[in-house]
């Protein structure tokens, strides 16, 4: 069985996203594993690489369920996986889905996810013809609140106490990305 949705690879000088392999299960697993990274997140930080490796294979069969793609962000001169970025709960016929993505810290602070969201949002808008994208912040996350803000993202609305994760109740920001208000 083939995914519904072809997985295109996107590059960019620095950046390659690709599929996410089987060997990439380390490098997603140091990611997920950061309390740094995980702090916003809706679930802890993974505590085992085995975490890691259902959570590749759960990609791997959600492609060939859903309407989704999960991008490896790797660095284009060694291809190790550097993030993630990922289009889920798309909806074709109403032309929207909902956009997530992480950057291990030793990448941050690099525009490198600036550059990987600008070709994600290009690709869906461009090729799927998708005209809106939405992003559900935890609103303390200020550096990615500024990263959609700055692609012309708009905050619509606060979920409060939306989630509870290790114990901590976090709302929820949630912002929206009309095709034509996109900053490129």
């Amino acid at each position: 069985m083939s995914p519904r949705l072809p997985q295109p690879e996107l590059s960019s000088p620095r950046l390659r996203l690709r599929e996410v392999r089987d060997g990439d299960a380390a490098a997603l697993f140091a990611i997920h594993s950061d309390a740094r990274v995980m702090r916003y997140w809706s679930y802890p930080a993974w505590t085992e690489l085995k975490q890691a490796e259902q959570k590749i294979a759960d990609i791997q069969r959600q492609r060939h369920e859903l309407d989704m793609l999960v991008w490896a962000i790797a660095d284009a001169d060694s291809d190790l996986l550097i993030g993630s970025s990922a289009i889920f709960y798309m909806d074709l016929a109403q032309a929207r889905a909902e956009i997530g993505y992480s950057l291990h810290p030793d990448w941050q602070g690099r525009g490198l996810a600036s550059e990987a969201l600008q070709l994600v949002l290009g690709y869906v808008f461009n090729e799927l013809g998708l005209r809106r994208i939405e992003a559900d912040i935890d609103p303390r996350n200020l550096p990615s609140c500024r990263l959609v803000e700055r692609f012309g993202f708009v905050r619509e609305g606060l979920l409060r106490e939306r989630w509870q994760v290790n114990g901590e109740i976090c709302d929820s920001a949630i912002y929206g990305l009309l095709r034509q208000d996109l900053k490129l």
